[in-house]
């Protein structure tokens, strides 16, 4: 009988040391505190990225749209000119190029690339009197 009663007293025991252990170590609840709030950020930063991608996303599309009316803007203003001041000279025209209807109904306004390069030679390379010193 006394060993029956020492089996359940150590069982007892250990059940109560766990319990105790558990709910009573502080810093196992400061882990589960920190855990919880790390859980937190990571939802927040992922609804933050989530927002971010959307506002990129609406932006570049309106960004879009704009460069879409304005090359049509463009195109109006230049096929106008071209049409209802057939005789001003291209310097004095602000739209100088001529809309073709493949322009016109493709939506694409030509482009001129910029060159980075000078028409003649330039600094030592120039032969010239400022050269031959």
């Amino acid at each position: 009988m006394t060993w029956e009663y020492g089996i359940i007293g150590l069982v007892v025991g250990l059940v109560i040391g766990a319990v105790v252990m558990r709910f009573g170590n502080k810093k196992l609840r400061e882990q589960h505190t920190v855990q919880y709030e790390l859980e937190k950020s990571k939802a927040e930063l992922e609804e933050y990225r989530k927002e971010l991608t959307s506002h990129f996303a609406r932006s570049a599309e309106l960004l879009d749209n704009m460069a879409h009316d304005y090359r049509q803007l463009y195109q109006h203003m230049a096929k106008g000119s071209n049409e209802l001041l057939p005789d001003l000279p291209g310097d004095q025209n602000p739209f100088t190029w001529q809309v073709t209807e493949a322009e016109a109904d493709n939506d694409q306004a030509p482009v001129q690339i910029p060159r980075d390069y000078s028409e003649g030679a330039s600094g030592l390379l120039r032969n010239g009197p400022a050269s031959r010193k």
